[in-house]
């Protein structure tokens, strides 16, 4: 049974059963605890924590998840991937154990005639929570299964929580028995290769405090409403179905492995178990980055971004372990999207953005190798300057850490240079890594317990109307009251305050635009209000301060926006999707936003652009073609509609952001139509004019434009103006000559700099002569050690050095020159053939010197060189140098 039809026959089943489908959440939700989703309620989780209610009594959905807790393992087991689906239903507060048994228990072991996937019933075995009499009755007696293939385990296996105070409840796992040529006998807790677990219901019944039960705690309480939350791994599912020996074997992960096999010229099947692992890697690993940039995320150096980083990174390197030295990820971007297409149609309809992504970060991560091997050969020379045989655990981190080197791949250079690497130390620094990442991780987790006072207030006081679309002044009611994050009755003139009104026309911080700022008036004081912030779903709170009399809870009041700052932000915020459209004509569908910033008469677009930036000609037509909608004055529309219709209508959508059944479109006719919940200007012409003032990188293959909107655009035209003037008066120019006449000055300027960089090399090469005249013998050895003039480059140096050694003729010598500047020194080491026959080499000089001016280098027997930190011991360095000559001389 192919996957995509294991997909079908869960999400049939459940509708039958009338569960409401909904669709998988993207894999980046707005969720301090998670990089991605990783697992099926994460996207019900407001529901499930009392947020919100939920708008459905069932649901169903198949929801793509992201694990990557333990990369470095993946490939080396057989049913363990980072991106999987999970397939699961949902019951708030409608059926609770017995009906998520009864569902799952027809689904699995139903015939495939009937809709179910057919599992022979004498295989399944069950667990259940070690306290859980009611699951294990349901079990036994309700559905017929014999009490030898129910067991029971404790917290650690069969109790689920979210890993912070809040819901949670034991679980009943199923498993599929794959005989015993798979393992032991014994059921789960025997062997849970041979017993593999297909899907677990949770039974969330219990509210956790600050420990778990799954370690023994006792819950807190009861949730007033029993829930049911299960989660079905289609992967293993389908490897079990299409009798095949793993999750890597399945329709959707062997095709890649088969063109690996193409590209490389290894087997798959029949090669070495440590190609074996690369294979499998490289399958996981391609289907992963495919999926996180197909919902907007692009690689970067932290958070989301590195994870992809990493994984598309370990692509490539695991293909050249296997052999394959030209770019590989469009082509297997390529495979992934015909096997994950049918599932997932945006993938196909987004290949260019997303191929386009891999083909940058692969040429990015070509390039750090052949830097990455460079700075490997500097540690290497490093080394053996120190006379070590082993590169030491801090320079393999700061190439993995800061060059995104893989260690494997330092590992086996070293092992082909001669060298072994201190593991030890380099796995200790990475653990402290994790250590610091894992703290950082727990510091975010405590989000959901900060809210805590926030989703009391939404339980009191329901989400009230926002207003603030067509009104800026709104009667309301003061139902909420915060002074240092708890409930008051009141609050004086003075108090910083947190205030929830029952409905209010104030725009909370969101998608990029600013919040709105006002006044909150009551019949006995007044606030100001300085930011609105949404910290839970639904639920405004107006911060400000008590600017007179007091104000106090379940009091009637004035709300009013300043009207100047949200026209100005609301003229941004039409110019950001104007300036999105202008750049998705310029550049493409790869142009994707990626965020934004829209403030009082200013705005910042940032958006995925993997082939580089805007050309600066190309960046002043899209300002024109924007300027020319100004000039239109088109109508600003805006209405609510279904999100099929608003697909069929083409309206632009932001990868990552979450949207419900009904969405609200921004429509500018067919230049630009996108979903958007901010505020926006009636008509075009209200901007006055958009001027783009910067382009630039802002990381790996994401680009920023900045602009200016309205008069805010006019006073920086004027002060550019008064600028050109300025320059065109005193250079005595017509304002349009200036680009011509500045670019004559700055060539002459050049021109007159190398002509100086060549009188002063002239000048150190003419002093060669002397330099030989002042040779000192030392032990029949020419010495010619010395100090330069400042700023000598280093080219002039080797060549002033060279000279030196060719004025020495037959003559037994050693040339040693340091270069000043500023707190560095540069020297080079010059040998000639009489001094190497006495057995002086340069390299070798260079080793017996150099610590003496902090610093390292090497090269040949007769060329050297380095560079150091310690100008102050030139004069130490010399006599180094000269004591060396005079004991390997003798």
């Amino acid at each position: 049974m192919q996957t995509h039809e294991i997909r079908r026959r869960f999400l049939a089943h459940f509708e039958n059963a009338g569960h409401t489908p909904v669709p998988s959440a993207s894999l980046i939700l707005d969720d301090p605890t998670l990089l991605f989703v990783n697992a099926g309620m994460v996207q019900f989780k407001p529901y499930f924590l009392g947020d919100a209610p939920a708008p459905w009594h069932t649901a169903t959905s198949i929801q793509k998840c992201v694990r990557t807790g333990d990369i470095e393992n993946v490939g080396h087991t057989t049913r363990h991937n980072t991106f999987f689906q999970m397939a699961g239903n949902f019951s708030f507060g409608d059926y609770f154990k017995e009906g998520a048994i009864r569902h799952a228990w027809a689904l699995v072991t139903g015939g495939v005639d009937e809709g179910g996937f057919g599992f022979d019933p004498e295989r399944i075995w069950v667990t259940v929570y070690e306290n859980d009499d009611e699951a294990e009755r349901i079990w036994r007696d309700e559905i017929g299964l014999p009490p030898e293939r129910i067991q029971r385990r404790d917290g650690r296996d069969n109790y689920w929580d979210m890993g912070v105070p809040g819901p949670g409840g034991p679980c009943s796992e199923i498993y599929f028995d794959r005989g015993p040529e798979f393992g032991a006998e014994g059921g789960p807790v025997a062997d849970e290769d041979r017993y593999l677990e297909i899907w677990n219901l949770v039974f969330m019944q219990d509210v956790r405090g600050d420990e778990s039960p799954k370690y023994g705690a006792a819950p807190i309480g009861e949730l007033p409403q029993k829930n049911i939350d299960t989660g079905l791994g289609i992967e293993r599912v389908a490897f079990l179905l299409q009798g095949v020996e793993n999750v890597y074997e399945t329709d959707l992960l062997r095709p890649t492995i088969d063109r690996v096999q193409e590209l490389s010229g290894r087997s798959y099947d029949g090669g070495t178990p440590e190609d074996g692992v690369r294979f499998r890697v490289i399958a996981d690993h391609m289907r992963t980055g495919t999926m996180i940039i197909g919902d907007g995320v692009t690689p970067g150096n932290e958070g989301r971004g590195y994870v992809l980083r990493r994984l598309l990174r370990r692509v490539v390197r695991n293909a050249r372990l296997l052999g394959i030295t030209e770019p590989v990820l469009a082509d297997l971007t390529a495979v992934v999207r015909d096997a994950m297409g049918p599932s997932y149609p945006e993938i196909v309809s987004d290949f260019d953005r997303i191929v386009s992504v891999m083909r940058a970060e692969e040429d990015a991560f070509r390039a750090t190798l052949t830097t990455g091997s460079r700075l490997f050969d500097d540690a290497v020379a490093g080394t053996r300057a120190a006379g070590r045989s082993v590169l030491s655990g801090e320079d393999a981190f700061t190439l993995h850490d800061t060059y995104g080197f893989p260690i494997d791949l330092t590992l086996e250079m070293a092992t082909e240079a001669g060298l072994d690497v201190d593991e030890g130390a380099f796995r200790s620094l990475m653990d402290q890594q994790r250590a610091r990442a894992k703290a950082d991780a727990a510091s975010r987790k405590q989000g959901s317990a900060d809210h805590s006072v926030y989703r009391r207030l939404l339980e009191e006081h329901p989400p009230g109307e926002f207003l603030g679309y067509t009104d800026l002044q709104a009667a309301a009611r003061i139902v909420g009251l915060l002074v240092d994050g708890q409930p008051v009755p009141a609050a004086s003139e003075g108090d910083a305050v947190e205030i929830v009104l029952d409905n209010t026309p104030f725009y909370g911080e969101s998608g990029g635009q600013q919040a709105d700022t006002g006044t909150i008036r009551t019949g006995d004081g007044t606030v100001h209000v300085d930011d609105v912030q949404i910290p839970v779903p639904g639920l405004r709170i107006h911060r400000g301060v008590v600017t007179g009399g007091t104000v106090a809870v379940d009091t009637a009041a004035e709300a009013e926006v300043d009207v100047a700052r949200r026209t100005a932000i609301a003229r941004a915020h039409t110019g950001t999707h104007l300036v999105h459209a202008g750049v998705r004509n310029a550049l493409g569908p790869a142009a994707a936003q990626a965020g934004s910033l829209n403030a009082p008469g200013r705005l910042r677009f940032d958006f995925t652009s993997p082939s580089g930036g805007i050309p600066p000609a190309l960046l002043l037509e899209v300002e024109d073609e924007v300027n020319t909608i100004l000039q239109e004055d088109r109508d600003v529309d805006w209405y609510v509609t279904s999100m099929d219709k608003a697909r069929e209508l083409g309206a632009m959508m932001l990868f990552g952001e979450k949207y419900g059944d009904h969405v609200r479109v921004v429509d500018m006719g067919e230049y630009s139509r996108e979903l958007c919940g901010g505020t926006h200007v009636a008509r075009t012409g209200e901007l006055g004019m958009v001027k783009v003032i910067t382009e630039g990188s802002i990381g790996s293959g994401v680009r920023r434009v900045e602009a200016l909107v309205g008069l805010d655009a006019f006073r920086y035209l004027n002060r550019e103006h008064v600028l050109v003037n300025q320059l065109a008066e005193q250079l005595k120019t017509p304002s349009e000559e200036l680009p011509e006449r500045v670019s004559g000055i700055v060539e002459r300027l050049r021109a007159a700099e190398k002509e100086l960089e060549t009188i002063r090399a002239r000048e150190v090469l003419s002093s060669a002569g002397s330099l030989v005249d002042g040779a000192q013998d030392v032990g029949g050895i020419a010495v010619v050690a010395a100090r330069t003039p400042v700023g000598v480059g280093g080219g002039d140096l080797r060549s002033l050095a060279g000279d030196v050694r060719g004025r020495l003729q037959d003559r037994p010598g050693v040339v040693a020159l340091f270069a000043p500047d500023g707190d560095k020194v540069s020297f080079v080491v010059a040998t000639t053939a009489g001094a190497r026959e006495r057995g002086l080499a340069a390299g070798d000089l260079v080793k017996a010197f150099a610590p003496a001016v902090n610093g390292r280098g090497g090269g040949k027997p007769d060329l050297a060189q380095g560079g150091g930190s310690g100008v102050a011991g030139i004069d130490d360095a010399i006599e180094a140098l000269r004591a060396e000559v005079a004991r390997a001389g003798h």
